[in-house]
């Protein structure tokens, strides 16, 4: 895209910023946030209050969330085992997950579609 090109595109792109913005400038509900957002300050400032201080005070649960998250992760199902055999050799190999050497090995040898062929249930 050449030096001009790329400039106009810009331009057009700050033009429609430009406009939205201008558009949100005259949002009544923006400037009903605003004026929250400004009072709210105001009154923490007043008390000597910061937002987490706040946050603690109303919800006593809000510093424990983190660990409560960390215990679902440990909870997984447990995968199931397949077995896989050959049927050239008739060599059978266990395994609950993809990372099996022989079975990586057979599929290097012949295709991963026709090792999976050889599952057993």
């Amino acid at each position: 895209m050449s030096k001009l090109a790329e400039f106009r595109q810009l331009e057009k792109n700050l033009a429609e910023q430009l406009q939205a913005l201008e558009a949100l400038k005259g949002d009544v509900g923006l400037k009903k946030e605003i004026e929250f957002e400004t009072k709210l300050r105001a009154l923490l400032a007043e008390y000597g209050y910061s937002l987490p201080n706040v946050i603690n005070l109303f919800d006593s649960n809000a510093g424990r969330r983190a660990p409560a998250a960390e215990s679902k992760a440990g909870t997984r199902k447990p995968r199931q085992m397949k077995v896989y055999k050959n049927p050239h050799t008739g060599e059978v190999v266990e395994t609950k997950g993809g990372n099996h050497k022989t079975l990586k090995e057979w599929k290097a040898e012949h295709g991963s579609a026709t090792v999976e062929s050889w599952l057993t249930k």
